[in-house]
């Protein structure tokens, strides 16, 4: 239960050697190669440069191939699988295989081959449809649409707006030529689809009248033969390309089986993008590499006996104080403790060098949970979620793997706070047993009730807050000691444990006045600390009195969340069993009641985690968190469908 120690890992090994080390390093997953810090005052320096990352592109390039597949037979012959199966388990020689990688990259060049002919295929035919919508209105129109004009004559096709009359177009037509003639072709509510015929002399005054009423000459030059020539011809090319797009989208509907090649190949071109990401970060002279990284201290032997097979020279020295900001971070916890992972990485991992927060943190953080839920039905509900997800699914993601044994931490501790205040979906039983037998006065045995005894609920809330503000400042005080600065934590979190004892002594007994006399002499010798001068000791005490007055006093009074939630949630389940039980009817009863308290879960179950998160991040963690600390991300076989056997 503490940060795993970490060496700095230097190592100078042959080129030739170089990818055979790499894939050991990844198999191990146990250092994580980071760029090496330049000196700019070595002359040998110049010589170095970095490795060419065309590996990197090409790994990238195949991945997003065949993601790309995937996505494409999700639609075509989508994989059936069940809610919570697991990845599925492949041998590292397996996933490595040369031969399985170039029939599925072959597979997925195919199918996206065909995904892209399914494209043009579409393309094509929404150009044809915007064709076919051009010679739609000339179809009635038993003239070649090259037709052009002669010397004589003038021939045009043409659109009128559909609300201008058609026997007032060709009235002003008649009347601005008396050797014009126009004809409608067709109509839609749009406009009116005509044709011109008028003797080449007349034909710009017939023009200029049409043009007033709105005409817009058609576009119908590209084509040759009569619209219904033309639009038989597009309905046949259509045609052909729906024959040929129902004979690929057939063929992919057959190509299921390749959905797990290719998610093998999308591993394995992650695995080998991972390792040529760390290939980008080594440093190459004529025959030699330089490498360095971040090793954990207990996996260091074996590493080096491995790398003794080879002709290389590595060394692994324990980090410096001034490193410590650049050392990564790697929790390790017990079952109980590791869950909490979930919370430390949404805040912020603990600094290299100082404390892991997860075992002073775990008791609180399950046990106000469980306070704030306060249900034994909500606490079932938790522990058989765990339980099933776990033993299921086997989730190790990144989220999951912590979630899920947490969600059943609180469970257990939900379910023991809802047995001693005697709620089961809230008064589920009581009610319904009421409700078949009015004169009943069953009730589940509990030791308090939180409607009744609120002040005692909410006395017991900051109680509970108090005893975690004095660890947090017992673990402040532990670090100062630690780190040699005994006198800065007596006179700070030393006082206040006095002050506060007072307090209590002061309640208890009713020795106000001595314990007042007390705590001021405390604070004026302690309060002072640091500060130089008369009147840099006065701004010290006072200033010290305020902020920390205030301080502690609003952090305590924090804790009152805990009896807020708890009568919240308590308060919203009797409300929906009692609506449930006004109808009279049982079955009425349950749905009201479940959906009701299926609401309150959904809410509550998010409510209280972000409340939890508060107290320890806010009320908690200020007292003697460092963050700051960045994860250790070790060269790894890190895949998304397939879990790795090595």
């Amino acid at each position: 239960m503490a940060i795993e120690k970490m060496k700095r890992l230097r190592m100078v090994a042959m080129t030739a050697d170089r990818e055979e080390l790499l894939r050991k390093l990844q198999h191990m997953g146990c250092v994580e190669i980071v760029q090496p810090e330049a000196d700019p005052e070595d002359p040998l320096w110049a010589s170095l440069s970095p490795p060419d990352a065309g590996g990197l592109a090409a790994a990238h390039e195949e991945q997003t191939g065949a993601e790309r597949a995937l996505e494409v037979l999700k639609r075509y012959a989508p994989v059936k699988s069940g809610l919570l199966e697991p990845k599925p388990d492949v041998r590292e020689g397996d996933l490595l295989d040369q031969a399985r990688a170039k029939a599925a990259r072959e597979a997925a060049r195919e199918i996206n081959d065909l995904d892209r002919r399914l494209a043009a295929i579409h393309a094509e035919e929404n150009k044809l449809d915007g064709q076919k919508a051009v010679l739609r209105p000339w179809l009635d129109l038993d003239l070649p649409l090259e037709t052009g004009s002669t010397g004589q004559v003038t021939i045009q096709l043409g659109t009128l707006p559909a609300n201008v009359p058609m026997g007032q177009a060709e009235g002003e037509v008649q009347a601005a030529s008396q050797l014009a003639e126009l004809n409608e072709v067709s109509a839609d509510r749009e406009y009116r689809y005509c044709m011109l015929v008028c003797h080449t002399s007349q034909a710009e005054a017939a023009l200029e009248t049409l043009k007033a009423l709105g005409w817009s000459r058609a576009n119908l030059r590209d084509w040759t033969g009569t619209a219904a020539e033309n639009l038989k011809r597009l309905e046949q090319q259509t045609k052909a390309l729906k024959d040929e797009s129902a004979s690929i989208e057939a063929k992919l509907s057959g190509m299921g089986e390749y959905n797990a090649p290719l998610r093998q190949l999308s591993d394995l071109a992650g695995v080998n993008a991972s390792r040529e990401e760390a290939r980008s970060c080594l440093m190459d002279t004529g025959q030699t590499f330089l490498l360095e990284g971040w090793v954990q201290a207990d996996q260091w032997p074996a590493l080096e006996r491995e790398l003794s097979a080879y002709p290389c020279a590595a060394e692994a020295s324990d980090p410096a104080p001034e490193d410590y900001p650049r050392v990564p971070v790697r929790l390790k916890n017990n079952w109980f403790t590791k869950p909490l992972n979930m919370v430390t990485d949404m805040y912020s991992l603990p600094a290299y060098g100082s404390l892991d927060p997860n075992p002073l943190m775990a008791p609180f953080f399950i046990l106000f949970y469980g306070m704030m839920m306060a249900d034994m039905g909500y606490g079932l509900i938790m522990m058989i979620a765990s339980v099933v997800v776990i033993k299921k699914a086997r989730p190790d993601g990144a989220t999951m793997r912590y979630m899920m044994p947490l969600l059943g931490l609180c469970g257990v501790s939900t379910f023991l706070w809802g047995a001693a205040t005697g709620g089961f979906f809230g008064d589920l039983i009581p009610q319904l047993v009421q409700l078949m037998n009015p004169n009943s006065t069953f009730a589940l045995p509990k030791l308090f009730d939180p409607l009744d005894k609120a002040v005692n609920v909410l006395v017991g809330a900051l109680v509970l807050g108090v005893v975690q503000i004095f660890t947090g400042m017992a673990v402040s005080m532990y670090k100062q000691i630690k780190q040699g600065e005994t006198m800065a934590a007596l006179c700070n979190e030393g006082a206040w444990f006095l002050v506060f004892i007072c307090a209590g002594v002061a309640a208890v007994t009713g020795l106000v006045t001595p314990m007042i006399v007390v705590i001021l002499v405390i604070l004026v010798l302690t309060q002072g600390y640091g500060k130089k001068g008369v009147v840099g000791k006065l701004m010290g005490i006072f200033g010290s009195l305020y902020n920390n007055i205030t301080g502690y006093f609003s952090d305590i009074l924090s804790y009152s969340r805990l009896m807020a939630l708890m009568l919240a949630g308590a308060v919203t389940a009797q409300v929906f069993n009692t609506l449930g039980a006004m109808t009279g009817n049982v079955i009425a009863f349950f749905i009201i009641a479940m959906v009701g308290n299926a609401l309150n879960f959904a809410l509550n179950i998010l409510g209280c985690f972000v409340h939890d998160m508060r107290l320890q991040c806010l009320e908690y963690f200020g007292r003697f968190y460092e963050d700051g600390g960045k994860p250790f991300r070790p060269l790894d076989l890190n895949t998304k469908y397939y879990k790795v056997v090595k």
